[in-house]
C-alpha cells in the first residue's frame, strides 16, 4: 500500500539541494541507492521519493523541496516516532504543509434571486375550496366502486397520482376486505387473471399485508417456469413485473417472475399497439413503480392518465389541482430556506464546497412529499446542506491535522475549542451547532423531549466516519468491499438523514422507538446502503478522477481483479439484495408509523438522483428537469 504525501517548505527562501540520491525498493523489500543524473542548482525545487518501511508495508513520501542536510526528522511528518525508517530521515523543520485540493464543483444554477422570484397562483383560497369539493366527489366514486378489479385499479391510480393520503380510511377498508377474502378462499381455487392477481399482490404487500408468493403458482407449468402462453398478455405481464419488486430474499417464484416478465416486456415493447400501455411498459423498465419517487411519479402519471381512454375526469382534476397547490407550498418553503442559506454566509465563506440548497430541498420533498411535512422538509434540507459541506471539508479541503482537531471538536461538541480551528471550520461548526440547538429547542418546547444528546451523537458518528475515509485516502489504503460497506452506509449519512426525519415527523417522539432506531436496525441500514451503492454507481468514476477514497466499485475490482463492468453488476446485485431486505423489514417487523415510508423513500430518492449520474453534486439534465417539474412548473389546467 502506498501513500503519496506532498511536502512543501514554507516561509524560507532558496533551498540548496546538494544530494542527488534516492532510494528505490526491490521486489524483496530491500532498498538500493541510486543517484540523480544531474546536480540540482541552488533555489530549484526537486521532486524525490523516499520509500519508508513501517511494520510490514511501504509508504511513499514525495518531497518537493529537500535541504542539503542528510539528517531528516521523519517523526515530525507522521507523528509516529516508532516508525522504522530505512534510508535517510526527513527534515524536522516544522514547516511542512499539505496542499489543499479542489473539487472543481459547478456553481448552483438556483441562486437566491431566482428562487425569490418564483410565484404561483395556486395559493388562493378558491383553489382550496375547489379541492375539498373534488375530494368529496372522489370519496363517493370510491364508495360506489364495487368490482374488485376496479377497486384495485382505483387504489393504484390514487397512489400513482399521489392522492392516496387523502383517502387512507377508504383504501385501508377495501384492502382489508380483499385480504380477508384472499386468505379465506379455497386453496384449490386457481386464478387465471394474471393482471388481477399481480395487482392484488403488489398493493396488499405495499400496505403491509404478507401475501405469499405462491399466489402465482397457478401461472407456472409443471417444470416450475411461468407458462409461455402468458407472453401475449402484456397488461398481465406488466403487472407481474411490477409485483416482483415487492419480493423478499429467497422468494424464488418472484425472482422467476422478474426474469420472465422483464424478458417478455423488452422483447415485445415495439409490438405494443396501445400507446398508453407502451408508455407504461417503457417507464416501468426504466424503474419500477415501487422504487419511484412518489411526487415525480404523480407528475408523469397525470399526463399518462390524461390521455388514457376511460380515465376518471374528477380524479384527474383533483390530481392536477392538488399537484399545483402543493407545488405552491414547496415554493414558499424553498424561498424561506434560500433566505436562511443566504443569511448564514456559508456559500460566501466556504467557497470550496458544493452549495446545493435546492438539490437538498429536492431530496427532502422526495422523502417527505406530503403537504403537512413542511417542518420535516425544512430540517432535512438544512441537514443535507450541512452534511454536504462537512463531506467536502473531509474529502477535499481539510488537511489531516485540521481534520483531526475538527473531529475532536465535533465529538466533544466543544464550542469553547473553536480557537483550535481555522476560520472556515469555525464558521461551519457554529452553523452546525446553531442548527442542532435550534432543532432541539423547538422539539423541547413542543414535546418536552430533549434530543440534543441524540443529535450530538449522530453528528459525532458522521464526523468519525468521514475522518476514517479521509485517512484511508491520504494513506492510499484500499479496503475490502465488506470493510468499505461497513463504513460507507454510515459515511453516506443515511443514519443522520433518517434520525433527523424521525425527530421531525414524530409527534410524540417515542423513547423506546428512538432507542431501537439508534441501534441502527435494518430499517436504517438497508436504505442507507442503497443510498451508498446508488451514489457509487453514479459518481465514482468522476470522483476518482478528482481524487477520492475508493468506492465500492473500485474496492471490488481491487479485491477480485475483475473489470469495471463486472464490478458494476455486482454493486447492482447488492442494491437488489438490500431492497429485498428492506421489503422484508417493512412486512415482517413492526412498522414505525409514517417513518417506515420515509425510510423507504430514502432508497427511492437515491435511485432517482443517481439513475443517470451524479444528480446531486453535478446535476445533469434529467435532475434539473425533475426539479423544474416538482418545484417550478405547474401542470396546465383547463
Amino acid at each position: 500500500m502506498e501513500m503519496g504525501l506532498q511536502l512543501t517548505r514554507a516561509g524560507i527562501g532558496s533551498v540548496t539541494a546538494t544530494d542527488r540520491s534516492v532510494f528505490i525498493p526491490t521486489e524483496s523489500g530491500r532498498f538500493f541507492k541510486t543517484r540523480n543524473r544531474k546536480p540540482n542548482r541552488v533555489g530549484r525545487s526537486v521532486n524525490r521519493q523516499f520509500f519508508i518501511q513501517i511494520k510490514n508495508y511501504f509508504k511513499t513520501v514525495t518531497a518537493t523541496t529537500i535541504v542539503g542536510n542528510r539528517q531528516f526528522g521523519y517523526s515530525t511528518i507522521f507523528g509516529r516516532s516508532a516508525c522504522g525508517v530505512i534510508g535517510w530521515k526527513m527534515p524536522a523543520l516544522g514547516l511542512i504543509t499539505e496542499a489543499r485540493r479542489s473539487g472543481n464543483y459547478e456553481s448552483t444554477i438556483w441562486d437566491d434571486d431566482y428562487v425569490q422570484s418564483l410565484t404561483s397562483p395556486y395559493t388562493a383560497k378558491e383553489y382550496e375550496t375547489q379541492a375539498e369539493k373534488l375530494k368529496m366527489q372522489v370519496k363517493i366514486i370510491i364508495d360506489e366502486t364495487k368490482n374488485v378489479v376496479d377497486q384495485l385499479e382505483m387504489i393504484d391510480h390514487l397512489h400513482r397520482l399521489c392522492l392516496s393520503n387523502y383517502f387512507e380510511d377508504e383504501v385501508n377498508k377495501i384492502l382489508d376486505n380483499i385480504y380477508q377474502t384472499l386468505m379465506n378462499q379455497d386453496k384449490n381455487v386457481e386464478s387465471n387473471d394474471l393482471h388481477f392477481t399481480a395487482l392484488q399482490f403488489r398493493l396488499l404487500r405495499q400496505h403491509g399485508y404478507l401475501v405469499p408468493q405462491e399466489v402465482f403458482s397457478s401461472f407456472m407449468d409443471k417444470d416450475g417456469n411461468f407458462k409461455a402462453c402468458l407472453a401475449s398478455d402484456v397488461k398481465g405481464i406488466l403487472s407481474l413485473y411490477e409485483a416482483s419488486f415487492l419480493s423478499m430474499e429467497n422468494e424464488n417464484i418472484l425472482d422467476l417472475a422478474k426474469e420472465f416478465s422483464t424478458h417478455h416486456l423488452k422483447e415485445g415493447l415495439e409490438q405494443i399497439t396501445d400507446p398508453s400501455l407502451a408508455e407504461l411498459v417503457k417507464h416501468a423498465l426504466e424503474l419500477p413503480v415501487h422504487w419511484r419517487v412518489h411526487k415525480l411519479e404523480a407528475q408523469w402519471f397525470i399526463n399518462v392518465y390524461n390521455s388514457k381512454l376511460g380515465s376518471n375526469i374528477v380524479l384527474l382534476q383533483l390530481a392536477k389541482l392538488d399537484y399545483n397547490m402543493v407545488q405552491a407550498k414547496y415554493q414558499h418553503e424553498l424561498k424561506q430556506l434560500s433566505r436562511w442559506y443566504k443569511d448564514s454566509g456559508l456559500s460566501e465563506k466556504l467557497g470550496f464546497a458544493r452549495h446545493r440548497l435546492t438539490e437538498s430541498f429536492f431530496w427532502a420533498l422526495g422523502g417527505t412529499p406530503e403537504p403537512h411535512f413542511g417542518y420535516a422538509r425544512e430540517i432535512l434540507t438544512k441537514m443535507s446542506v450541512l452534511i454536504t459541506i462537512m463531506d467536502d471539508i473531509y474529502d477535499v479541503y481539510g488537511t489531516l491535522d485540521e481534520l483531526e482537531v475538527f473531529t475532536d471538536i465535533v465529538e466533544r461538541w466543544d464550542i469553547n475549542g473553536l480557537d483550535r480551528l481555522p476560520e472556515y471550520m469555525r464558521i461551519y461548526f457554529l452553523a452546525l451547532f446553531n442548527f442542532a440547538n435550534e432543532m432541539a429547542y423547538r422539539i423541547m418546547k413542543e414535546q418536552g423531549f430533549n434530543i440534543i444528546s441524540n443529535l450530538r451523537k449522530l453528528w459525532a458518528g458522521q464526523s468519525r466516519a468521514f475522518h476514517l475515509e479521509a485517512k484511508w485516502f491520504h494513506s492510499g489504503y484500499i479496503p475490502t468491499t465488506d470493510e468499505y460497506l461497513n463504513l460507507a452506509w454510515v459515511s453516506v449519512a443515511g443514519p443522520v438523514i433518517l434520525l433527523h426525519a424521525y425527530f421531525s415527523i414524530s409527534k410524540p417522539i417515542n423513547k423506546s422507538q428512538l432507542t431501537n432506531l439508534e441501534l441502527y436496525p435494518g430499517l436504517i441500514r438497508w436504505p442507507s446502503t442503497v443510498l451508498r451503492l446508488a451514489d457509487d454507481l453514479g459518481t465514482s468514476s468522476e470522483e476518482m478522477k478528482k481524487g477520492d477514497v475508493h468506492k465500492s466499485i473500485q474496492c471490488y475490482m481491487h479485491e477480485t481483479t475483475c473489470c469495471e463492468e463486472d464490478a458494476r453488476k455486482y454493486v447492482k446485485h447488492l442494491i437488489d439484495v438490500n431492497l429485498k431486505k428492506m421489503n422484508k423489514d417493512i412486512l415482517m417487523e413492526k412498522p414505525i408509523g409514517k417513518f417506515s415510508k420515509v425510510a423507504m423513500s430514502l432508497a427511492r430518492i437515491a435511485l432517482c438522483m443517481y439513475q443517470f449520474g451524479d444528480g446531486y453534486g453535478a446535476p445533469h439534465l434529467e435532475t434539473k428537469e425533475n426539479m423544474v417539474l416538482l418545484i417550478i412548473k405547474p401542470i396546465s389546467m383547463p
